[in-house]
């Protein structure tokens, strides 16, 4: 059976690419193949091969199929600003429909375990009225949120959280993030989380000197997905 989830955080640089890397290193750890997608990214660095994003890439070093960059990463802009903004300026129309289809050509390779990370959170701008929401929406997919734990995190894990109901989809599973040590009452506020958000949590990410895939996923727990379940048929 494949299963898929869109990984979403909190904000911005919340280790979105760092918990998804763990998820797809614990499923391969369990005999899982595994695929991913960053359908849109900016900040991208220029290559012999072309731009190429380095969140991108360390989602497709823990990819067990055979994806090229291209099909991990379609849509690649330079220019380290919101996306819809480099897209603007590099002439591009994002549209839902183009990101779900190139989504859609990974899904169809029927990976045991894909994930499809977005960029920012929840609400991050496309053309025209449409938001990087409604990709998920689109493809049905389920959702596994990073809370990136810094003061505030509450706040803004709640509110994403009620954004994916209202939006129709299932949040399946969330991550704490601890990106600061030092945030003070740490346990009162995972507690706190643990309370407020009714999906159960994957793990507790501690800050780490060596963020690998390697050493999240020892911090993960797939199995409170339900692998062995329906998720999302794709």
């Amino acid at each position: 059976m494949s299963t898929a989830f869109f990984v979403t955080g909190t904000d911005t640089d919340v280790g979105k690419t760092t918990i998804a890397a763990g998820l797809l290193r614990a499923a391969r750890l369990a005999g899982l193949s595994t695929a991913a997608v960053k359908p849109l990214a900016s900040g991208c660095e220029p290559s012999a091969e072309g731009l190429r994003n380095s969140d991108a890439l360390a989602l497709l070093a823990e990819c067990s199929l055979p994806l090229s960059y291209a099909q991990v990463n379609p849509f690649a802009f330079a220019p380290a600003i919101a996306p819809h903004l480099a897209a603007r300026e590099a002439g591009v129309k994002l549209e839902v429909v183009a990101l779900a289809s190139a989504v859609q050509a990974v899904l169809d390779q029927r990976a045991d375990f894909t994930l499809v990370e977005g960029a920012g959170g929840w609400r991050v701008p496309l053309g025209d009225q449409a938001t990087l929401a409604d990709l998920p929406i689109t493809l049905d997919l389920p959702v596994i949120l990073v809370v990136g734990v810094r003061l505030g995190c509450i706040n803004h894990a709640v509110l994403t959280a009620e954004a994916i109901a209202r939006d129709g989809l299932r949040l399946a599973g969330w991550v704490a993030n601890v990106i600061d040590p030092q945030t003070s009452r740490l346990e009162d506020n995972l507690r706190t989380l643990t309370e407020r958000l009714t999906a159960p949590c994957l793990g507790q990410v501690p800050r780490l000197e060596q963020a690998s895939a390697a050493a999240v996923a020892r911090y993960l727990d797939l199995s409170l997905l339900g692998l062995n379940s329906v998720t999302a048929e794709v």
